[in-house]
């Protein structure tokens, strides 16, 4: 039996396709670049009229001790310490970012469990600390 083209295009569409790791600097750029900006430095076209200053993210593990902050920077993300914004509270990206769930471990030993966007996002910005 010999299959139509138009057929097996149409099989082969609706193939699920196999997902592609995470980038957390795309993820970062859709989702927090529009305040923090595209290199993470606070400087994204909203910075300006938000009533708090948006920090230079790549400056996070000097302000630290030169140890990238793990643990607080996905509890900032995910919504488990709340930040001011623009007069209320950073948007929570726990509730939207609720993928496949991943265990990090912190400098200190500490176990921080996370959905794989946010540890995504993490993994980039600590990357790319000056």
């Amino acid at each position: 039996m010999r299959i139509p083209t138009a057929a097996l295009a149409l099989c082969l569409a609706a193939a699920p396709l196999r997902a592609e790791p995470l980038s957390g600097g795309a993820l970062f750029r859709a989702h927090c670049a529009t305040c923090h900006g595209l290199g993470a430095r606070g400087d994204g076209p909203m910075a300006s009229i938000l009533t708090v200053a948006m920090p230079d993210l790549t400056l996070l593990a000097a302000g630290a001790g030169n140890a990238f902050p793990l643990a607080r920077v996905i509890a900032v993300i995910d919504g488990r310490t709340e930040l001011a914004a623009h007069g209320g509270p950073m948007p929570i990206f726990g509730f939207s970012m609720r993928g496949q769930a991943v265990a990090l471990t912190a400098p200190t030993g500490e176990e921080i469990r996370t959905s794989a966007e946010i540890a995504a996002i993490a993994r980039w910005l600590d990357s790319i600390q000056r």
